[in-house]
């Protein structure tokens, strides 16, 4: 009997695993899967980052001996419609007294639509103690300013890229870890010169929850998705364009204690990018959604062992979805998908 009930339970996991597999052939919404780089002088990376420049995507990860190594910089790629370039460190944690360096974390790239491109990263021991710098390119990310640290009390986005406001304003969805895991957002109206915050939306205990993603609504909704601890993406509401926020509850989504990405379609629904279990971090799926509430898995990217994390996700100007991913912490996956093919 109990042979049975194994066999049982096997056949029912391969079926799921069909299913889902099975989602990605009926859609065929997957037009390109590829690794931004085969080789590099570094031998782990995490974290990606991309963005549509008016150049080309760019991407940008941290890489290095291993996450919170002192020799982990911010890499770098840009895409000329043809391929990606080889790539480039474009900043690291050496401090100005050259005696000390720390590893940089967490690097959000982001094309303003009237400015140059932004580069916010973290730099520290811990992301208890680290601190938030930005650079700029005017160039499409050939060429970067001096690095310089954000205020002190601001971190910038912390792993999911800022939203342009309907005033220009960037908000950027941000979190601390010092004290417990706390989400909060941060507000600059001039491309990072000047701040404002919110303090934070959950107290750290009910639910200690990080990396929050930004969604519009209708009639000046918005909603944060966020990584947790207690097994659950969680989420906070906002009714005014995000001036006030409602209390953070527990979705029905499952989150591994990883991070996850979305965006509001051109057509209004919501996509987002996550591992939809309790423990290990694959499969990776997409998933739809037209209220930001009962979401559905339209395709799964990756459902093999191994490591798939940290999604980032950007719908660029023709409509199609650029993801990219850390692959068993070796390389950076970029996947082009077409989201009229996702159900």
């Amino acid at each position: 009997m109990k042979i049975l009930r194994i066999a049982l339970i096997m056949k029912l996991a391969v079926g799921l695993l069909v299913s889902l597999s099975g989602v990605e052939i009926k859609t065929g919404a997957l037009e390109k899967t590829e690794f931004i780089f085969q080789s590099a002088p570094f031998s782990s990376c995490h974290a990606s980052t991309i963005a549509e420049t008016r150049s080309g995507p760019v991407a940008a990860w941290f890489g290095g001996t291993q996450e919170g190594h002192p020799d982990v910089g911010i890499w770098l790629a840009r895409h000329d419609g043809k391929s990606w370039s080889a790539p480039v460190e474009i900043a690291n944690g050496v401090q100005e007294d050259g005696k000390q360096r720390f590893p940089c974390w967490n690097p959000v790239l982001f094309q303003s639509k009237r400015g140059p491109l932004l580069l916010f990263y973290k730099v520290g021991p811990s992301p208890s103690r680290w601190w938030g710098m930005i650079m700029a390119s005017n160039d499409g990310g050939t060429n970067w300013s001096r690095p310089r640290p954000l205020p002190e009390g601001i971190l910038g986005p912390i792993k999911n890229k800022p939203v342009e406001m309907p005033d220009g304003a960037l908000l950027c969805p941000s979190s601390t870890e010092e004290a417990g895991w706390r989400i909060h957002l941060e507000r600059t109206a001039d491309l990072g010169r000047t701040w404002t915050t919110t303090g934070s939306l959950n107290d750290g205990k009910e639910f200690g929850a990080i990396q929050p993603t930004i969604l519009f609504h209708p009639a000046n909704r918005l909603q944060l998705l966020c990584r947790s601890r207690q097994g659950r993406i969680t989420e906070c509401w906002s009714e005014d364009s995000g001036k006030t926020w409602s209390g953070m509850k527990a979705t029905p989504l499952p989150n591994p204690n990883s991070g996850i990405d979305g965006i509001t379609l051109k057509d209004g629904r919501q996509l987002l990018v996550y591992n939809p279990v309790t423990r290990g971090r694959t499969p990776l799926v997409v998933g739809i959604s037209g209220d930001g509430r009962s979401w559905k898995t339209s395709l799964v990217i990756e459902s093999k062992p191994g490591e798939y994390s940290y999604p980032a996700v950007i719908q660029a100007g023709d409509g199609k979805v650029h993801i990219t991913y850390t692959w068993k912490r070796q390389r950076i996956m970029h996947v082009v998908l077409d989201p009229k093919k996702l159900s």
